[in-house]
């Protein structure tokens, strides 16, 4: 059986910071993610997507950003359990939590903490006839590595900030970048919708709004997509590939069952500390929700940051916890 501080359900990006945090006031951590290498999403669904709202960095790609949180939190030696689902969790008569794994894992600590980002996750997919028949042909719902896509052409479907942060990448990648949106208003962040604004005036990408794709063409592989557009009804487009980019739809998998007030997929948290309803039991990062939420990396940190100090306290109640500037106290003194 494995022993520690606090256990983080989830590796990801909030997870990997609460390392960080931990280690400067001495607590260990033990890290568990179904995924098997620490990333979480930016590992798994968008290594090579580039991240702009982490300071300090105009732009760092997603998985640049995982090295160096893993690199930041090398010297707190947390421990990792990869490849496994938390699965379920009890009370001890200490007073702690025991978890374990879909594969028999055992973990013992007082605090845990929830950074499954969120959670079970599945790309949502168009409803198109014959999407299947041509998915890794050609469709992808996730991108991995945006070289495939060198000097091709690029159909992406979306609103979002995932769809309009691909369009203006590839447009530098592909030979041509069609983005279809069903609306003319776009759902992300107003700095990406003026640059595909501005990079479909300078003809680097064509914006095709009030459509959709509802179909799909090729003999074994795509070279073709149906667009169904306002005013102009249906029309054949030709295309190497077909990306899609309509979000996750999440899912709480076996922490649905741990006890804590759940609201529409997500933990419920006091904003105080970022705490559930289960003393001990904490949640931060997208998995959770509360009035004002923004689902955002930097926001993830910020909740990392405050769980941690209310996490020293929950463990030594007795103790004074004294916390200086990072810039003071370092992580010299950390001993294994």
């Amino acid at each position: 059986m494995i022993q520690t501080d606090i256990l983080i359900i989830g590796a990801g990006p909030v997870g990997l910071f609460t390392v960080f945090e931990a280690g400067l006031v001495k607590l260990r951590c033990h890290l568990v993610d179904v995924l098997g290498q620490p990333g979480g999403q930016l590992t798994e669904i968008y290594p090579k997507k580039p991240i702009y709202d982490i300071p300090g960095y105009p732009s760092i790609l997603a998985s640049d950003l995982v090295n160096n949180l893993m690199e930041q939190i090398s010297p707190f030696k947390p421990g990792f359990t990869l490849g496994e689902r938390a699965e379920t969790i009890e009370k001890t008569e200490d007073g702690q939590f025991l978890m374990q794994t879909n594969k028999g894992t055992a973990i013992k600590a007082p605090v845990i903490a929830i950074a499954g980002g969120l959670g079970c996750f599945e790309p949502r997919k168009p409803p198109i006839e014959n999407l299947e028949q041509f998915e890794d042909k050609g469709v992808e719902y996730i991108i991995r590595n945006p070289e495939i896509y060198r000097d091709k052409k690029i159909v992406v479907a979306g609103g979002g900030d995932s769809a309009l942060d691909w369009t203006i990448y590839l447009a530098e990648v592909a030979s041509e970048v069609t983005l279809v949106h069903r609306r003319k208003e776009f759902r992300g962040a107003p700095d990406s919708t003026e640059k595909v604004y501005e990079l479909a005036k300078s003809g680097k990408v064509n914006l095709v709004t009030d459509a959709q794709v509802v179909g799909l063409n090729g003999n074994g592989k795509l070279n073709e997509v149906v667009i169904n557009q306002k005013d102009k009804g249906n029309y054949p487009y030709p295309t190497d590939h077909f990306i899609p980019l309509f979000g996750l739809s999440p899912k709480l998998g076996p922490i649905a069952d741990w006890g804590l007030n759940i609201d529409n997929n997500a933990i419920t948290v006091n904003t105080l500390d970022y705490s559930t309803n289960v003393p001990g039991i904490y949640a931060i990062g997208d998995i959770n929700t509360y009035p004002g939420k923004l689902k955002l990396i930097l926001c993830g940190f910020h909740e990392a940051t405050l769980m941690v100090q209310s996490a020293f306290k929950h463990i030594y109640p007795d103790r004074k916890l004294s916390f200086k500037y990072t810039t003071v106290q370092g992580v010299e003194g950390f001993e294994n």
